[in-house]
């Protein structure tokens, strides 16, 4: 591998009291107040969940969604640690820090779905665990990947306090959580698409497929990709900093060829099932089904060309889209597409209160503010390019 000489990161800096601090501030003690009267009075209290629709926005955005925005630690660290691709090494720490809160965000999510939350230890307790359940798989895998980044990250917080000798010791063990970190993803992230797979007929055509698991870790890992190009150029505007497009005009590349598979995969099997004249009848999830397409296909036209790929804001679009197209792809097949008439038993329907709103955009403010907080006051970031901003 070449010689890439990299700065080593330092804390950015700068006041942690701004308009967005207090927006977050704001609407994390609104969760708060909402998840109080959740876990005291239940989830008939704040959400429009019944028993046709068990989960809600909580579980298909916070959790579903949340941990695919949250894949750019395991997807960067896969190009570094896994193909030896050194050069993306300085957008690992910042990737990471997202991964770390997306993950740890959806792993609280859960417990605010659950309906006897009080009774979560079970899943872990050798008498009640279910080795053959899907949704078991995923808990374990979930759980694990968070305290596995946790410590992937933890030498960010030695490197602050200057404990140099424990660094040095957890970095002799390092390459045992890199390459867990870098399975359990894999693992928990297709068998969401397996959470799918068996619910059947409940499933419409358009996103049911035994081939949901593949769909669903091949979106994850292009998703990544998309976060780290959004939090890079987001990032480089708020702290001034220079874009890294030298990295992301080759990692951009690397994204378009994950994305090229799924396309060819997700089309494939709608061709190979005769699923596809589903999406020309007039229906809401044929609407939704194209507007996931098109986030899909537009990063395509819009950075395909090399030339395209070194302008930031064609970078940054192409994230969101990309973004926009994975988050449609759960969405559509954990709620537009759910069917919970099959049985005969109608009269069902879901639409997300302003409570579970509320409480997901709360979710979101954590995560914002914890990468803020971080970001000025440990080494994330490279240090030629950390100024203190304002």
């Amino acid at each position: 591998m070449a010689n890439h000489n990299h700065a080593a990161p330092a804390p950015v800096g700068g006041s942690l009291i701004n308009a967005i601090t207090l927006t977050c501030g704001v609407l994390i003690a609104l969760m708060a107040a909402i998840l109080m009267v959740r876990f005291l009075f239940g989830l008939g209290a704040v959400t429009g969940l019944n028993d046709g629709y068990p989960w809600g926005i909580w579980v298909v955005v916070d959790v579903v969604i949340g941990s695919a925005f949250a894949c750019g630690g395991f997807s960067v660290a896969m190009l570094v640690y896994i193909f030896n691709r050194g050069e993306y090494h300085p957008l690992v720490r910042p990737a990471l820090l997202a991964s770390l809160f997306g993950y740890t965000l959806a792993a609280a999510g859960v417990i605010f779905d659950l309906g006897r939350w009080w009774n979560v230890w079970n899943m872990f307790w050798p008498g009640s665990i279910n080795p053959n359940s899907v949704m078991f798989e995923v808990a374990v895998c979930i759980t694990l990947y968070v305290m596995v980044m946790w410590i992937e990250f933890s030498p960010t917080f030695l490197e602050q306090m200057g404990k140099v000798d424990a660094r040095k010791k957890l970095g002799k063990a390092m390459f045992f959580f890199i390459a867990l970190g870098t399975v359990l993803p894999m693992m928990h992230q297709s068998s969401l698409g397996t959470l799918l797979v068996v619910m059947g007929v409940q499933i419409h055509p358009l996103w049911q497929t035994p081939l949901l698991p593949l769909l669903y870790l091949l979106s994850a890992i292009t998703m990544g990709y998309a976060v780290v190009l959004f939090e890079s150029c987001l990032t480089s505007s708020a702290y001034r900093r220079k874009l890294e497009t030298h990295m992301l005009t080759p990692l951009a590349k690397i994204m378009l060829g994950f994305l090229a598979v799924y396309l060819i995969v997700r089309v494939g099997d709608l061709l190979v099932r005769g699923a596809l004249p589903k999406a020309f009848v007039p229906s809401v999830e044929a609407l939704m089904f194209w507007l996931e397409m098109l986030s899909f296909i537009a990063p395509l036209i819009l950075i395909g060309a090399e030339s395209n790929r070194r302008n930031p804001a064609r970078l940054f679009l192409a994230g969101v889209l990309l973004m926009l197209g994975g988050a449609l792809l759960r969405l559509n097949g954990f709620l537009i597409g759910y069917e919970t008439n099959v049985d005969g038993a109608g009269g069902y329907s879901y639409f997300p209160t302003l409570a579970e709103v509320l409480v997901t955009a709360g979710m979101f403010a954590i995560e914002v503010l914890g990468y803020i907080v971080i970001t000025r006051r440990f080494p994330v970031l490279p240090r030629e390019h950390a100024q203190a901003a304002h």
